[in-house]
């Protein structure tokens, strides 16, 4: 992969801000013609560092009103339990992340639900049959203080 530069940095800067933009839009907002700015772009989704492209959804809008944040600890930590562990977690629509993380618990995992009433049945009937949790922790978010795109700023 290149090493990026700063006209690579600013496409992915403003992309980040608006996919929407036409290369045209995205160009002069970064300082060069439509076609060597596709070319970057192109080069861009080839390496990996473009993954896709995506709408930001109003969750509360939706009628998912909240998010919970669970830390999770399992009984084992073999790459079988580990592997079924995420393929369950991927099995449920209102995981919305899961990270295997290190510290006291083994997973950090946000949950988008409709109430306190929608988050007990997911933990009834979906949370709590995937085998070998040991112990969770929730806490429902408050207020979102900050959701930021990547930093691109070196």
């Amino acid at each position: 992969m290149k090493t990026l530069d700063a006209f690579d940095r600013a496409i992915l800067r403003e992309l980040q801000r608006d996919s929407r933009l036409s290369l045209a839009e995205l160009g002069k907002a970064v300082g060069l013609s439509a076609s060597p700015c596709w070319a970057r772009v192109k080069r861009l989704e080839a390496d990996g560092v473009i993954e896709g492209y995506t709408v930001r959804l109003n969750a509360g809008r939706l009628g998912l009103g909240d998010t919970v944040i669970v830390q999770l600890t399992l009984d084992s930590h073999s790459d079988d339990t580990l592997f079924a562990f995420g393929r369950a977690l991927a099995e449920i629509p209102e995981v919305l992340e899961a990270y295997l993380v290190s510290g006291d618990y083994d997973y950090l995992i946000r949950i988008a639900v409709r109430d306190t009433q929608d988050y007990e049945r997911l933990l009834r009937e979906r949370l709590y049959r995937i085998p070998g949790i040991r112990h969770s922790k929730s806490s429902f978010v408050l207020r979102c203080l900050k959701n930021s795109p990547l930093p691109l700023e070196r």
